[in-house]
């Protein structure tokens, strides 16, 4: 066998030695292709692994049901404070504000937070998400100056957080709130604010600027994400395009509660939803009432969410158990998204979703507990719970939408 191989690597006009380089060359081709298949994953994962393990480092330390549930069992708001300051994530901003507000700078402190620690790829949507803090002090110093607040109280309202803060504080002596507005000439808000503030003159209403803001929030959350590319970026776009979703949806139902038209309805809608398109938007912003803009949602992942609560909204007429069933949605379906990519962008959206969570349930707690007699089967009521792990794990195997 030997020498009729080596006679027909002298066929071909090859010494052995030749061939041998050949040979070898193949190999090292081979086992090359071999080490990029199989190291690809790794590094896919690499640049995740150090943010997954400070988030799940922080998950650990979010509350249970078991803590919830003591907070609830509370007597005032002054027992909830004194318990939070009993938890090392709370403490140190309740030495330095009130309840609500250590609430709200926790809350800005965990997407800057994330942003910071997010693997470049994916960078853009939580730094956009970090701004909200701006877009909120900008809310609240104009909220001020509609209502005449002086100086000292207009800063007691600013949430120490946010690139622009230092800027945003010293608008809190501005006389008015073309002032304000005036002011902002050199940040990304003017243009927006500017374009609504003839809306503003002629109602003498801030609601106009606040809903251009949070719609160029919106719409600047929705661009940063856009490009799914590969199946973290995919995770992450279905993450942010279901926030944009359910706010339009919040936006309708309240504005046809309110029998509101398409035309008074449409300047604050962001049209381009996620798996509701303009012309869905459309449809329902043309609806003639609130159990219409729900049947308008068939064929839709919000259909089933809304029409199971449809018999509490004809008992009680009111919009914020949809809000609720939303608000639940929202929740279930981003911890559904989570555990798709426990390797990669997973935690971080599931810590994100937990820890909004809650801290929007410590403000529903502390409200109650400042209504005396306020019932706590009521409370839990009120309270966001991630219901179904069922639900989790049927969803893990559907497609990404």
């Amino acid at each position: 066998m030997a020498d009729g191989i080596a006679t027909l690597i002298s066929s071909v006009g090859l010494t052995q030695e030749t061939f041998l380089v050949f040979c070898i060359l193949a190999v090292l081709v081979v086992g090359a292709v071999v080490v990029i298949i199989t190291s690809r994953p790794i590094l896919d994962i690499y640049p995740y692994l150090n943010p997954s393990a400070r988030v799940r480092a922080r998950k650990g330390r979010l509350f249970d049901e078991k803590q919830i549930s003591e907070l609830v069992e509370t007597n005032d708001v002054e027992e909830v404070e004194n318990y939070l300051k009993g938890v090392s994530e709370y403490a140190d901003v309740l030495d330095e504000y009130p309840l609500d507000k250590a609430l709200d700078v926790e809350r800005a402190n965990t997407y800057d937070f994330v942003a910071r620690l997010a693997p470049k790829d994916i960078k853009d949507p939580f730094v956009v998400m970090s701004k909200k803090a701006d877009i909120d002090n900008i809310k609240s110093l104009l909220t001020s100056k509609e209502v005449g607040l002086t100086s000292d109280e207009t800063r007691e309202l600013l949430i120490p957080c946010g690139s622009l803060y230092d800027d945003l504080e010293s608008l809190a002596d501005a006389e008015s709130v073309t002032d304000i507005i005036s002011s902002l000439d050199n940040t990304e808000y003017a243009a927006v604010l500017e374009d609504a503030l003839p809306q503003y003159e002629d109602t003498n209403m801030i609601l106009p600027l606040e809903s251009a803001l949070d719609k160029y929030y919106l719409g600047k959350l929705l661009h940063s994400s856009d490009v799914p590319s590969d199946e973290n970026k995919q995770i992450l776009y279905a993450y942010v395009g279901t926030q944009v979703d359910v706010t339009n949806l919040k936006l309708i139902i309240r504005a046809k509660q309110d029998d509101l038209d398409y035309d008074a309805i449409s300047p604050y809608i962001l049209e381009e939803g996620y798996q509701l398109r303009e012309w869905k938007l459309k449809d329902l912003m043309e609806s003639p009432d609130v159990t219409n803009v729900v049947s308008g949602l068939e064929g839709t992942k919000y259909a089933e969410v809304l029409s199971d609560v449809i018999p509490v909204y004809n008992e009680t007429g009111s919009v914020a158990v949809f809000e609720k069933a939303l608000d639940v949605y929202a929740s279930e379906y981003s911890k559904s998204l989570a555990v798709k990519k426990p390797l990669g962008i997973g935690p971080i959206i599931g810590y994100l979703n937990q820890k909004e969570n809650e801290i929007k349930n410590l403000k529903i707690i502390a409200r109650a507990k400042r209504e005396a007699d306020f019932p706590n089967s009521k409370i839990m009521e009120m309270l966001i719970w991630v219901q179904s792990q069922l639900w989790v794990i049927l969803t893990l195997f559907q497609d990404l939408d």
